[in-house]
């Protein structure tokens, strides 16, 4: 087949706006199916804008050196975001690019199956195969086919400004009120994406490493306290609205809602829809608003604070990777090798924590107080099939499966909410251990998710909306906090009190530095008395040896 650069470009601009883009216009025809009324011919513009603009940024690209490499390249790119985005709804930010980097092969491997090799196969490697076989025939001269670039993209810019200036209330009215949609133009959004993280990433100046909480030291307690052990799991994409001790129709929590002197938090707040945000974020200083990734990549953080007022700090590891917050400090990740009971191939269930951890709180150093943080796999997806044993599988049909799109609703809720209930399983087994340690230690549990999970609501799945635009079920995540009568009695705090603030309190992972840090009577400039979630029911005296902030 023999085409002209310039018809080349055109068709091509036609697949991407109809099939690559396929997301962006399903959900602009939704925006505009819940007006009250529109202008038809509005509707009908979108594509003819959307055609006009990609034949725009692609002429710049259609000489005879660039034109089939690159089109090759993003049309496999532009299935694989295409895919993800029909599917799950994904949006392609700075943010979600960064998780795509930061990925492990394990995570990675669960979003590849038979179906979504197939799709990319379908909408991107046969096409850019097909390409190859087309024969672009050159201009005459080169000065003419500058022209004819410069002239077609003249051209298509006039019939974009000639639509957005006939129809800009509504384009400005959808455009101000749906600003996601600007993310979800392919190829531009995953492209613009790319280039603005590694330019951050790796391109920006160097940060110089900042240390922070040099003045961190340990108050004195009475010499008759016992040092404390304290448990800090950071559980994976649970979300609250799944919990039954948060009012879900279903037994998800019979195993900690047993527990005396477990409270769980009911209104507890994300800092981010991603592991790669809201671990670094909740053990930062800065609060959500204020949080940067790319400066607390280059930061200490809450580990390193509490290890430099005297606390014996460990990480464990199940996950992907604690995001830089466990580097300086003790820590390692589960073997599957060492598992196999608990193991297959990269993927343990998260009882495999509990394996040696006697001895590893026993070679912790020190005698004094220890903070062991603990990172679950938890209700990581889609493969939640995984990520709980075959004695675990109590709601059926669950959906045994990677492409859970291909499941009914029904089983894709079973799976999941049977990882919620086994992480409840190992959250009850981790409080059993700290309360076999109470002849030695005084101890305690927080349990928190880094953030939720969609599960279909509003043709939405997995996680990692941009916050603004995120569903509640991702960000409002599972809090429990379990305090033995002993940790309870030496920090002063009233438990009835903790309970009450449970049901009517708003926290988030903002709390987590300050109440850390109030846990251990650590003082320094660095804590809030504001966040620290202890220091709202402790009496007066406790409250007043462990303020610094205010």
């Amino acid at each position: 087949m023999r085409v002209r650069a310039l018809t080349f470009v055109f068709v091509l601009s036609l697949y991407f706006a109809f099939v690559l883009n396929f997301a962006l216009l399903r959900h602009f025809y939704e925006i505009l199916s819940a007006l009250d009324n529109f202008s038809i011919g509005f509707a009908i513009s979108i594509p003819l804008v959307l055609i006009a603009a990609l034949n725009f940024v692609f002429i710049p690209f259609s000489s005879r050196y660039t034109l089939k490499p690159f089109f090759v390249l993003v049309l496999i790119t532009g299935a694989m975001v295409s895919f993800a985005m029909v599917k799950y709804r994904i949006v392609f930010d700075r943010a979600m690019i960064q998780n795509v980097f930061e990925t492990n092969s394990r995570e990675a491997g669960s979003y590849v199956n038979a179906h979504s090799i197939a799709m990319v196969v379908l909408m991107g490697v046969v096409p850019a195969i097909l390409i190859m076989f087309v024969q672009v025939i050159p201009a005459e001269r080169w000065y003419k086919g500058l022209l004819h670039r410069v002239g077609a993209m003249v051209c298509f810019l006039v019939v974009v400004a000639g639509f957005v200036g006939f129809y800009y209330q509504d384009y400005a009215s959808v455009g101000r009120n749906n600003r996601e949609l600007a993310k979800e133009v392919v190829p531009e959004n995953y492209i613009a994406s790319t280039i603005k993280f590694v330019k951050r990433r790796y391109l920006a100046s160097k940060v110089p490493f900042k240390t922070i909480g040099d003045d961190a030291h340990q108050l004195s307690r009475a010499s008759t306290a016992k040092p404390k052990l304290f448990f800090l799991v950071i559980g994976e994409t649970a979300r609250a609205a799944n919990y039954a001790v948060n009012g879900y129709d279903r037994a998800t929590n019979p195993f900690t809602s047993k527990i005396d002197n477990l409270v769980s938090f009911q209104n507890v707040r994300s800092c981010g829809t991603a592991t790669a945000i809201s671990v670094p974020c909740m053990f930062s200083p800065d609060n959500r608003d204020g949080f940067d990734t790319d400066r607390a990549r280059n930061s200490e953080g809450l580990l390193d604070v509490v290890h430099k007022a005297g606390v014996s700090v460990f990480w464990k590891e199940n996950d992907d990777g604690c995001k830089g917050v466990c580097n300086r400090i003790p820590h390692m990740t589960l073997n599957p090798a060492d598992y196999p009971d608990l193991c297959e191939g990269n993927s343990c269930h998260d009882e495999a924590m509990l394996r040696n951890i006697d001895q590893q709180i026993a070679d912790m150093k020190g005698n004094g107080d220890k903070l062991v943080g603990l990172h679950l796999i938890g209700s990581h997806g889609p493969t939640y099939f995984k990520r709980y044993p075959d004695a675990f599988r109590t709601f059926t049909p669950d959906c045994p499966r990677s492409d859970i799109e291909n499941c009914s609703h029904e089983e894709l809720v079973n799976s999941y909410d049977n990882t919620i209930r086994y992480t409840d399983y190992v959250v009850s087994q981790l409080v059993a251990k700290l309360a076999s340690y109470q002849d030695r230690y005084d101890t305690g549990l927080i349990y928190l998710s880094d953030h939720g999970e969609s599960l279909g609501e509003m043709g939405i799945y997995l996680h990692g909306t941009p916050y603004r635009f995120a569903p509640d079920e991702q960000t409002h995540v599972p809090f429990q906090m379990w305090l033995s009568d002993g940790f309870a009695r030496d920090q002063k705090i009233d438990m009835k009190c903790l309970n009450k603030i449970g049901q009517n309190g708003t926290y988030s992972q903002d709390n987590i530095f300050s109440t850390i840090l109030g846990a251990f009577n650590v003082q320094t400039g660095l804590y809030h008395k504001k966040q620290d979630i202890f220091a709202d029911c402790q009496s007066a005296d406790m409250a007043g040896r462990t303020t610094v902030i205010q």
